[in-house]
């Protein structure tokens, strides 16, 4: 006697339209909003946010599979309790019944997994409230302290001080060569500029990479620290760690610093940089030298110049044009970044 043939995994459109509906969900919710994102799908009910991630690959983010997809929840769980607890509840299943049917955190067959997390109110995210100029520096200072309190009891991460130059010296030559792939189109002038202004302050300046990782200055951090991660509301908290590659994590709490401070400034509120900065300073008694701390921002500015240039690879995003504008402004910041103060 032979097992029943199983069932093929529903269409990722067919999960995304059982999860706009209501019904689907337990206790009673009555609509539900819908946000697509570049590598998940969240879907927004009155009390909860439920993320499924896309099956993609993209980099060294393999979602491809189901079982990739429940251990990349599982960690994502995991890894955001440290900064959001209380928010990040559970993983959960999107489960088909015996008669096909879909529903969230219902009995059945798991054709997907879900991140639970509480919903937190948009308007006090730290981009939101820049954009609506409600941003209280009380408010920032709390947020600050939080992170920087995160930074000082992380466990260092043992690495060489020159194996740490190296492995910088290595991301920076590989984001240059990403970022001329002839499918993306990007200008290449402003990558070529800032690659050699990088690799110039690497020749003159290693000692002052190599004296972070000698101090112990390397921890597993958030990965993705940008300012629409940063809940300012009572209490505060950092969410959306990135969670699909530990490699990413592993940093100099400066570097996330500094990359937040960057998108802070775009965002026109230079001074939110400067109270995470003075809250890090005070929690560790790390004063960063200042050009460590432009060479961080250069660097970050022209990763995301490749992170915004990969949108163009992706057929589900229409205006092209847009996002190339975007990742060329990255260019162009990493560019004034670099350049020799």
């Amino acid at each position: 006697m032979t097992g029943a043939t199983p069932r093929p995994e529903p269409a990722l459109a067919e999960k995304v339209e059982a999860m706009r509906d209501p019904a689907r969900y337990p206790g009673g919710v009555r609509c539900v909003e819908t946000i697509e994102t570049h590598y998940a799908w969240v879907f927004l009910t009155g009390t909860h946010a439920y993320k499924l991630k896309k099956p993609l690959c993209v980099d060294r983010m393999d979602h491809r599979t189901l079982a990739a997809r429940h251990a990349s929840c599982l960690a994502e769980l995991r890894l955001n309790l440290r900064l959001a607890p209380g928010v990040y509840e559970a993983v959960v299943a999107l489960a088909r019944d015996a008669r096909g049917e879909l529903g969230v955190e219902r009995v059945g067959e798991p054709v997907e997994w879900l991140v639970k997390m509480r919903r937190l109110p948009r308007e006090a995210f730290l981009d939101q409230a820049i954009a609506a100029g409600t941003v209280r520096r009380a408010a920032v200072g709390a947020a600050a302290a939080k992170l920087a309190d995160f930074y000082r009891r992380a466990v260092p991460w043992p690495i060489e001080p020159r194996a740490y130059v190296e492995r910088i010296r290595a991301q920076v030559a590989a984001n240059a060569s990403a970022l001329l792939a002839p499918d993306l189109g990007l200008p290449y002038a402003p990558v070529r500029t800032v690659d050699v202004q990088q690799q110039d302050f690497l020749a003159r300046h290693a000692d002052l990479l190599a004296a972070r990782a000698a101090a112990g200055r390397y921890i597993e951090g958030h990965g993705d620290l940008r300012p629409e991660h940063v809940y300012l509301g009572t209490p505060p908290c950092v969410i959306d760690c990135l969670e699909f590659d530990r490699d990413l994590r592993l940093l100099d709490p400066a570097e996330e610093i500094e990359y937040l401070a960057l998108e802070c400034e775009g965002l026109g509120a230079p001074w939110v940089g400067g109270v995470f900065a003075d809250a890090y300073r005070a929690a560790t008694g790390d004063a960063p030298p200042q050009p460590l701390r432009d060479f961080y921002r250069a660097h970050r500015a022209a990763r995301r110049a490749l992170i915004v240039g990969w949108h163009l690879r992706d057929p589900a995003y229409r205006d092209l044009e847009d996002w190339r504008s975007r990742a060329v402004d990255y260019l162009r910041l990493a560019v004034r970044e670099a350049a020799p103060r």
